[in-house]
């Protein structure tokens, strides 16, 4: 017996040796064909690494590993692993809105194909070290726009920089309004800081016309920037018979506009008053700028949204320039009129005959037709009013209590008990989070005390509601609260209970804005407006 398995035993080492063999000569005859076929060797190294090759693969998988960064079609932006784009602060003051889900968008017939927004668009080149250490030596900085401020009301894009990329953004700026091509960065940004400043500027500046959308940069192997050229349009040749003409067209508007009392009014007299002024044209030329809308008066939506950026802005109300995605890229506008914050897309509003479909409405009212991209995710929700039943109010700021959901943490919202909360008895504490019952008027069984049971109930009131726009409540405590936070920032929500409610329902789509109410005794209400599809 134990001769018998010895033999099966050798015979097992012999094929497994045979095997071996075969593997080792089949893979020196692939080198040595790859070595005798370039162009075959080159066709694969593309395919696996693509154009730029295998080093070059590999470093940006590395640089992308070190800052959790991604990538996609679907993705806005390049972002670090708690979701803020590069260079950009995550706080409150750009917190609240959740982007839908991307999925099949429903565009009325009428407004499908109307866009045209072109998203800031950056050329690279990779220069050798030594290469760019001369280039270094030569360049220099030209205007730092040491000094200058910008207000937060008006310039909302600048101030969800740091202060060293805001350092680059007046650099941009000044070095635009001198027409300056090249220079050196004031400050030492990779080229994804680089684009992202440079979008803040082109949203936030309506006025610098003639700065296109696009720019060039020079970058050394460690993907730090050594150069940036800006690129302008024809008007620059003729800067101030342009800008006279830009004023002169502007003014015919805001001269008008000024006679009303109210900025709704002024607003809804720009908003019309631009929609004759203007044609759309996908052929327009310059049509990202404002002067193709004003004065040129053909344009696209992107010229349509910063017309109406800067009249608003020159009415002293605040207005900004919003990029997203309705069917192709595309871009509108949020105000903020009476307290509240509004989105407005002119563009869709100039069809034949005109509508103020598209005028004064809420994130709620877009989904299904616009979803935020790039910076403009940071841009503040446009909301809802919620009652005190989870309802949802016709009007109101989009806020209950002063709290928003941040959807991009760093610093989770905080609640700290007054001095009439220590009188009380403490019911619960967990998390390190001294929670009392009494104090928010609640009892055990009203209260989602994990993320378990907050996904669960959210589940349940999901399948309940229905499809279409929605409203619900639940309550849970400071801990949990924290967690909710950074699940709808990183996404975790939607294997949590977004995708078995939408199974249930038999739908594809999800929507949703949240509001959150502080109850006393470190508990919290959410209110939660949901749409799906």
């Amino acid at each position: 017996m134990s001769q018998m398995m010895y033999n099966k035993n050798m015979k097992l080492l012999k094929k497994l040796f045979y095997l071996i063999v075969f593997l080792i000569m089949l893979s020196c005859a692939g080198v040595l064909f790859l070595a005798l076929s370039p162009d075959l060797t080159q066709k694969i190294s593309t395919m696996l690494y693509g154009e730029e090759g295998p080093e070059a693969y590999m470093r940006k998988q590395a640089s992308a590993g070190e800052s959790g960064e991604v990538s996609g079609a679907d993705n806005a932006i390049l972002a670090d692993g708690s979701g803020i784009a590069a260079g950009v602060l995550a706080s409150e003051g750009n917190a609240g809105y959740v982007a839908p889900l991307r999925g099949a968008l429903k565009l009325p017939d009428q407004v499908s194909g109307k866009n045209g927004y072109e998203p800031v668009n950056g050329d690279g080149e990779e220069l050798g070290d030594e290469q760019a250490d001369a280039l270094g030596t030569q360049l220099g900085v030209g205007a730092t726009g040491d000094g200058l401020s910008f207000d937060a009301q008006f310039y909302p894009y600048y101030h969800m920089l740091n202060d060293k990329m805001q350092h680059l953004y007046r650099q941009i700026y000044a070095n635009a309004l001198e027409l300056n091509n090249s220079f050196a960065p004031v400050e030492q940004v990779n080229t994804d800081q680089l684009k992202n400043v440079f979008e803040a500027v082109c949203n936030d500046h309506p006025e610098i016309f003639w700065l296109e959308p696009a720019y060039a940069c020079k970058y050394r192997s460690d993907n730090v920037c050594v150069e940036m050229t800006l690129r302008y349009n024809r008007t620059a040749q003729s800067l101030e018979q342009s800008r006279a003409e830009f004023t002169a067209e502007a003014e015919k508007i805001l001269i008008r506009a000024r006679s009303f009392e109210s900025d709704s009014e002024k607003e809804e007299y720009v908003h019309n008053a631009l929609m004759e002024k203007a044609d759309y044209a996908v052929s327009a030329a310059m049509n990202q700028s404002a002067y193709s809308a004003l004065v040129n008066g053909d344009t696209v939506c992107a010229g349509y949204s910063k017309a109406f950026q800067y009249l608003m802005r020159e009415l002293g109300v605040p207005c900004y320039y919003c990029t997203g995605y309705s069917g192709q890229d595309h871009a509108w506008n949020i105000v903020k009129v009476d307290g509240e914050y509004r989105n407005v897309d002119v563009t869709w509003d100039d069809t034949n005959p005109s509508t103020h479909d598209y005028y004064n409405k809420t994130d709620a009212d877009f989904v299904g037709t616009h979803v935020r991209t790039g910076l403009s995710i940071y841009l503040p929700a446009c909301g809802q009013s919620y009652s005190g039943d989870g309802s949802v109010s016709a009007s109101g700021n989009g806020t209950v209590a002063g709290i928003t959901l941040n959807p991009n943490p760093q610093q989770p919202l905080t609640w700290e008990p007054g001095a009439a909360l220590g009188k009380r008895d403490k019911v619960t504490v967990s998390g390190g989070d001294t929670c009392d019952l009494g104090a928010a008027g609640l009892t055990a069984d009203m209260v989602q005390d994990s993320m378990k049971a907050y996904y669960e109930d959210c589940l349940k009131q999901m399948e309940e509601k229905g499809s279409g726009q929605k409203a619900f409540n639940n309550i849970v405590p400071k801990y949990v609260l924290t967690e909710v936070e950074k699940a709808y920032g990183t996404g975790a929500y939607q294997k949590g209970y977004v995708e078995e409610g939408l199974k249930k329902l038999k739908l594809e789509n999800f929507a949703i804005q949240i509001q959150v109410e502080e109850l006393g005794g470190n508990y919290y209400r959410l209110y939660h407006n949901i749409y799906t599809w």
